[in-house]
């Protein structure tokens, strides 16, 4: 799995080269996206392109994205995980290489698009069972959330922060609201109702998250998008979080006290059972060919 895209080309990893002075590089000037792939299905890749086109233009950075579905396809099929349980496509796009400077490059330069593809695995039953623990943390980050850009250092601190407590994830707080996760979406089951934050500039809206209100309201739940005080966490009858690579992942213990019985609710086990039905569905509804056509329909790509 050693075959990556940059510049237009792809090429094995060993040869890819970036310069120096790639503002993404020199000043996180960039945006990116993850698709994630089940047996080389890609899972609701029209959502993540469409994210990747509203960072870009959020960030201005002007990128023609008519082929980003070719190339995140083909590099499945460059790298062999056609047949992988899951895997994933990361894309990044930054605004080029140029001297650096506090405002964008005058004349303007080509972006640089790199992407990589990987094989994953999802926590085996008996861990899941078991549901992840979790601390809180000061939500450090920018007021522009929404925008999925490379800069990640709070991100990375905060997972830090966590990972030297002994726990699995972080949930950010910010005046008193329990925000998000690190890296993934955050829920609660608060008095029967699944609770997550509303889709504003301070947070990331998940594709999985999309997908999850709409099973949650697909099954009769009753689903608010509201913000979670930190204080109502204590009392919540389940936890979890969402994301491409964590799917439902049940939080059952947060700075230190057990959440609801302390064990995987029934709530969240119905809305992972859900997914993995849609995924599954999403496999099995794919076309014959969709495993054939990236090295096809991308073959212009590589030059």
């Amino acid at each position: 799995m050693n075959t990556v895209y940059l510049g237009g080309r792809f090429m094995p990893k060993s040869e890819a080269v970036v310069s120096v002075e790639d503002r993404g590089f020199l000043l996180a000037d960039g945006v990116y996206e993850v698709v994630p792939f089940y047996e080389g299905v890609p899972f609701y890749l029209d959502r993540h392109l469409a994210r990747l086109r509203y960072s870009l233009d959020a960030v201005r950075i002007d990128f023609d994205t008519s082929d980003v579905g070719d190339v995140v396809r083909r590099l499945i099929v460059e790298n062999g995980l056609e047949r992988e349980d899951r895997s994933l496509v990361y894309l990044q796009v930054t605004r080029g290489a140029a001297p650096r400077t506090h405002w964008f490059p005058n004349p303007p330069v080509e972006p640089t698009v790199y992407g990589l593809a990987k094989a994953w695995k999802r926590p085996a039953d008996d861990v899941w069972s078991r549901g992840f623990t979790a601390i809180t943390v000061p939500d450090r980050r920018w007021t522009r959330v929404d925008i999925k850009t490379t800069n990640l250092l709070p991100n990375v601190l905060a997972f830090q922060e966590a990972l030297d407590a002994g726990v699995d994830d972080a949930i950010l707080v910010r005046d008193g609201v329990a925000i998000e996760g690190a890296h993934q979406n955050f829920w609660a089951v608060i008095d029967g109702t699944v609770v997550t934050h509303p889709a504003t500039n301070l947070i990331l809206a998940g594709i999985t998250r999309g997908v999850v209100l709409e099973l949650a309201r697909g099954t009769g739940l009753r689903v608010e998008e509201r913000p979670i005080q930190l204080e109502e966490i204590g009392a919540a009858e389940e936890l979890f979080f969402t994301g491409a690579t964590g799917e439902v992942r049940p939080c059952v213990r947060v700075d230190g006290k057990a959440i609801g019985t302390g064990g995987v609710g029934p709530i969240t086990q119905e809305l992972s059972k859900a997914f993995l039905a849609l995924v599954d569905r999403t496999k099995q509804g794919a076309e014959q060919g969709t495993r054939q056509k990236p090295k096809e329909k991308a073959a212009a790509i590589a030059r």
